[in-house]
């Protein structure tokens, strides 16, 4: 992760190393045979789900389950880290 501000969201701070998928599928659209548009990882638990624009909205859903803060996109070519708690996004 790149040097931050000392203000920075320490979520965000605090993740040494990416999670990233390794099937490029959401785990809870695959169980209801729903699609999903993009994906995301969440940085707490490694589960990868769909993220907001798409219909069922499960990584939103598991976060606010869970609690678990920071999400990375999980898109080929997307490089960004999302804190749900201190609404702060971070490229790495």
């Amino acid at each position: 992760m790149p040097d931050l501000d000392p203000s920075f969201c320490q979520h965000l701070q605090a993740i040494t190393k990416v999670k990233l998928s390794d099937d490029q599928v959401c785990e809870e659209c695959i169980k209801q045979g729903t699609e999903w548009f993009h994906l995301r990882t969440c940085q707490t638990c490694g589960v990868t789900l769909c993220c907001d624009q798409s219909d069922e909205q499960h990584m939103t859903k598991h976060y606010h389950a869970q609690h678990h803060p920071v999400i990375a996109s999980a898109q080929p070519g997307e490089r960004w880290l999302w804190c749900y708690p201190d609404e702060q996004f971070a490229e790495y």
